[in-house]
């Protein structure tokens, strides 16, 4: 059985406790980067190395 996609209740709760305040901050940019690469597969760089 599937879930509805029309209630999204869970997921906009779920986002909302994952957003910050931080939305300036260099090191809160740099992390999103490099947990995207390491989504991607991409685990030979560190931004922070660069």
């Amino acid at each position: 059985m599937e879930r509805s996609p029309i209630k999204d209740i869970e997921i906009k709760h779920l986002l909302q406790n994952a957003l910050v305040d931080k939305i300036n901050s260099r090191e809160v940019f740099m992390k999103g980067i490099d947990i995207s690469y390491y989504y991607e597969g991409y685990t030979e760089y560190d931004i922070e190395d660069l």
